[in-house]
């Protein structure tokens, strides 16, 4: 198990890491519960700035009890419930196994989940506006839009007729996703083909099958553990010359083809102001879902020659960024 317990200090315009607390204070504890692999800074210091962007900063001292499942989703309510001994003021959920884990452990302490999924949807609040109970948190709602996704990867590649949809079988939300992806693949005359990963070994052998299974491209679902592997599926897909689409701009980063969805690390902040409110006060029942009001569209133009396809110049036009 990989553990590390962090305490973050916000002061002086920048960001330090400090052990002491101040005597006279009362150090608030949070707890982040991961589905995958440590988070990479990028998401780190938007959450920092998110608490910043809430009012504790300057010379507060907040100790970050990180527990980190690395793939393992078996392990998550064993972490929940670590993080509940630990006595931590609230604990930040990534992604929707965890955030049910952790409302599953407990019932008292505050839960700020960020999911892609519809919260309402998946169970973990009754309502967007009004969340009931001791949870809340930010939907960037990527199962909305297997349809855009599917339609855009139609676009720049109009003669695939097979598409692989990689999956992590762990997942709860797996089956909503393919059921929506196929709903969608028959609008356009295409076949799924479903290829389970649970983890690296099984995500290189998904990605051998792809030539027996006939599978022409390659859509990425959302998963907490597949986020912190944006390098290595970005590889795979240039090993195997495989047009791919991914759900964050970090695989196009990486040198994946395609994405559309929301920006992450945005979604860190919020999640960052939000814990800060409940910290000085505030109910987790008084807080809205927050949803993502901007999605992007993010072109890799260098890794769509070396696939020697031609980016359609409507695609062009509605990409948000593209990357040369």
């Amino acid at each position: 198990m990989r553990r590390r317990e962090f305490v973050t200090l916000i002061g002086g315009g920048g960001l330090a890491w400090s052990i002491a607390a101040p005597a006279q204070q009362v150090q608030p504890v949070v707890g982040v519960l991961h589905e995958g692999l440590p988070a990479p800074l990028s998401l780190t210091t938007a959450f920092l700035q998110g608490l910043n962007d809430g009012g504790i900063g300057q010379s507060s001292r907040i100790k970050i009890v990180d527990r980190w499942a690395e793939g393992q989703y078996d392990r998550l309510p064993k972490l929940a419930a670590d993080l509940i001994d630990q006595g931590v003021n609230v604990i930040v959920a990534a992604y929707l196994v965890a955030a049910r884990a952790a409302e599953a452990a407990t019932h008292t302490v505050p839960v700020v989940f960020i999911t892609g999924s519809d919260p309402v949807a998946a169970g973990l609040a009754s309502s967007l506006n009004q969340p009931t109970g001791n949870a809340t948190g930010i939907a960037f709602m990527f199962t909305r839009l297997m349809e855009k996704n599917l339609a855009t990867l139609h676009e720049l590649v109009p003669n695939a007729l097979v598409v692989g949809a990689l999956v992590n079988p762990n997942n709860s939300n797996v089956g909503p996703q393919l059921h929506d992806l196929r709903a969608a693949a028959s609008g356009f005359g295409l076949e799924i083909v479903a290829l389970s990963a649970a983890n690296e070994s099984e995500i290189d052998s998904a990605f051998e099958s792809l030539t027996q299974q006939n599978i022409q491209a390659l859509l990425i679902t959302a998963d907490g553990f597949f986020f912190g592997l944006q390098d290595k599926l970005a590889t795979l897909a240039a090993r195997y010359a495989v047009p791919a689409f991914y759900p964050l701009s970090d695989y196009v980063l990486a040198g994946g083809l395609v994405s559309y969805g929301a920006n992450l690390a945005e979604s860190w902040r919020q999640a960052g102001s939000y814990v800060a409110r409940i910290i000085k006060g505030t109910k987790p029942s008084d807080l809205p879902i927050m949803q993502a009001a901007k999605f992007e569209l993010v072109i890799n133009s260098r890794t769509a020659k070396a696939l020697q396809l031609e980016i359609p110049p409507k695609v062009l036009a509605l990409a948000d960024r593209v990357i040369e």
